[in-house]
């Protein structure tokens, strides 16, 4: 599909949160979400559904997202709700999609854990970590570091020029690794936003 203008993205986000919200939009909803002109923003539907990412079935709240678009980017169904205590019937209807750009924000990657170093904080071998790539990161948080050739997943603490890469597992008694950060072979590649686990079967 073609790419898109940074102001049609912004546009199709808005379609696409509304419509997952179960209200789709109006010309003059948009015009006012986004501050333009009703004219401006019949041009942005326009392209969006020449560049193939919208379709209009039509009357005054017809837009859609396209087949193809919604097959490329929909993500994860949620449906219904599940209660932790008492049980509720779980209603048989799409409530939205679960996309991690969305649940995260910002351009996103992930990494799959080896290990168990973290554990303490909810990091287990085998799980995900959804990194938001950053050369720097907050006194204490959980990074994704570059040590020589390898990675890890560590709270991360700044003491004057060194670098203190602390594990969370208290019962394996892993040490504190301390380098200077000045080190050509030590990088902090981002901040660890959120952690996926898949059960195994």
């Amino acid at each position: 599909m073609e790419p898109l203008t940074p102001r049609q993205r912004q546009a199709l986000d808005l379609i696409e949160q509304m419509l997952a919200e179960g209200n789709p939009p109006s010309q003059r909803q948009l015009a006012k979400a986004l501050g333009l002109t009703q004219t401006a923003v019949r041009q942005l539907i326009r392209y969006l559904k020449a560049k193939g990412y919208l379709v209009d079935i039509g009357g005054h709240r017809g837009l859609r997202l396209s087949e193809r678009y919604r097959g490329r980017t929909q993500g994860i169904p949620i449906i219904g709700r599940v209660a932790a205590g008492q049980p509720i019937l779980a209603q048989e209807c799409i409530e939205g999609y679960l996309q991690l750009e969305r649940l995260f924000g910002g351009s996103l990657f992930a990494l799959k854990v080896t290990g168990d170093s973290m554990v303490d904080d909810g990091i287990l071998d085998g799980d995900y970590v959804v990194v938001r790539p950053s050369d720097q990161i907050a006194d204490g948080r959980i990074g994704v570091v570059l040590l020589d050739d390898e990675v890890t997943v560590k709270r991360v603490y700044l003491k004057g020029d060194v670098l203190v890469l602390r594990p969370a597992n208290k019962r394996a008694g892993y040490r504190p690794i301390s380098i200077r950060s000045s080190s050509r072979n030590v990088r902090v590649l981002g901040e660890v936003v959120g952690c996926i686990r898949v059960q195994a079967r």
